[in-house]
């Protein structure tokens, strides 16, 4: 049986994450929740702009309407 691409973000808590935007830039930070709207909410938040981090956060929620893509990534 296939997965659901909810059941794919729930692997995905607790983790480092990539989160693409709609309109350009993305977030990188650990997972810590979500909801059926792809409302994310991701702890030690940094903002990624042309691959250099602009901004960093403690803990952040991001629209699901401004969410493109969601990627495990491994920090270097």
């Amino acid at each position: 049986m296939a997965e659901r691409p909810l059941d794919v973000i729930h692997k995905s808590l607790d983790k480092d994450v990539l989160v693409l935007l709609k309109r350009g830039g993305e977030f990188r930070g650990k997972l810590i929740g979500y909801d059926i709207h792809l409302n994310v909410v991701l702890a030690d938040a940094d903002y990624i702009q042309d691959g250099e981090v602009v901004k960093s956060y403690g803990k952040i929620v991001l629209r699901g309407d401004n969410v493109l893509a969601i990627s495990p990534v491994e920090i270097e």
